[in-house]
């Protein structure tokens, strides 16, 4: 498949809800979700970015845990999936890495297709509110050199939390819920 096709296959899905899609990019970090979103996003004629990484808590996102804890999934689907998906008004709050804080409320995005790209997103809490899912498709030990190549480029050593925390977080994650079996599409972007 390439991102044609992906397109293609969100303006069905969409064309077929009748109202408006969430799509869910998932994949391990490091497998090129965030370029894939903004990729599908420009493709689309009516479709809006939500980053996963504004839905991260900056403390647990960085420990250990089986099921990818640090993602604040509950306040994902509260604050943006739901109200998207519904059409009702809604606020969400962005954690501003920069200055290490919330910023203010803002505006659910209004849209046909909301696409957003999360690790850990393919999770018994938030996959029935995804309406597409599509995995990134590279495995782990090429995703994680990326993603230590990408922080290291950005001023940032990370290398220890890639290997012993965010590494073996996938792996128990993939183990527990399968992200890749469940996701309607398999992008390759290896």
């Amino acid at each position: 498949m390439d991102l044609q096709e992906l397109a293609g296959l969100v303006t069905a899905r969409r064309a077929a809800a009748g109202r408006p899609i969430v799509v869910g990019i998932s994949g391990y970090g490091g497998s090129g979700k965030s370029t894939l979103a903004r990729e599908l996003v420009e493709a689309l004629p009516d479709a809006v970015r939500m980053r996963g990484d504004d839905f991260l808590d900056p403390v647990r996102v960085h420990e250990r845990s089986a099921d990818w804890d640090g993602v604040e999934r509950d306040r994902l689907a509260t604050e943006v999936l739901r109200p998207f998906r519904e059409g009702v008004p809604g606020e969400f709050r962005r954690f501003d890495w920069d200055l290490g804080r919330f910023r203010d409320p803002e505006p659910v995005p209004r849209a046909d297709v909301l696409v957003v790209d999360l690790i850990g997103l393919f999770h018994p809490e938030t996959l029935p509110l995804l309406d597409l899912t599509v995995w990134c498709e590279v495995d782990l030990d090429t995703a994680v050199q990326r993603g230590m190549l990408r922080d290291r480029r950005a001023g940032h050593d990370h290398d220890r939390v890639w290997t012993d925390v965010w590494a073996a977080n996938e792996r128990d994650f993939e183990s527990a819920f399968g992200p890749r079996e469940v996701a309607d599409v398999r992008f390759p972007t290896g």
